[in-house]
C-alpha cells in the first residue's frame, strides 16, 4: 500500500508545508523575529528574483502570492503568521498545472526547500515542526 501511496504522491500537482506533514523537511518553520521584518524580507527576496512575479501582497493577511515562471511555471501561495512576540511562522502552498512523466511532486518539493534556507539565511530559524 505505501507504494501505491508513494506513486501517487509523486504526481501530485500540488505541495504544502504544515506542522502535520509526514516529511519533516515540509514541516512549518518558525523564525525568531517580527512579523514586519518577515514578511518584508521575503517580500524583497521574491521581488528580486527574475524568476518571479508577486501577484499580491495582503500584509492584512499574511499573504504573499507569487508566479514562478522557471524551471516550470507554477504558482506559490507564502503565509506569515504571528505565533509570539518575536515568532513568526512560514508556509508555502505551491501547485502548478503542467505535466511531467516523471512527476512533479519532487521538483516542486525541492523548490519549496530552497526557499526555507534562503529565508533560514535571512533570519534565526527557532524550531521546525509543531508550535508548542
Amino acid at each position: 500500500m505505501s507504494i501505491l501511496r508513494n506513486i501517487f504522491i509523486r504526481f501530485s500537482k500540488q505541495v504544502e508545508t504544515s506542522d502535520h506533514q509526514k516529511d519533516s523537511s515540509l514541516n512549518t518553520h518558525y523564525y525568531k523575529a517580527t512579523f514586519n521584518q518577515l514578511f518584508q524580507s521575503i517580500e524583497d527576496s521574491f521581488r528580486q528574483d527574475a524568476d518571479c512575479r508577486i501577484a499580491t501582497v495582503s500584509k492584512d493577511h499574511g499573504e504573499i502570492a507569487v508566479e514562478i515562471n522557471k524551471p516550470i511555471s507554477c504558482f506559490l501561495i507564502v503565509t506569515v503568521v504571528t505565533v509570539r512576540p518575536m515568532e513568526t511562522a512560514v508556509d508555502f502552498n505551491i501547485s502548478s498545472e503542467k505535466f511531467s512523466p516523471i512527476g512533479l511532486y519532487p521538483i516542486l518539493r525541492k523548490r519549496l526547500i530552497s526557499y526555507y534556507e534562503r529565508i533560514n539565511k535571512l533570519h534565526t530559524l527557532v524550531r521546525v515542526g509543531k508550535s508548542s
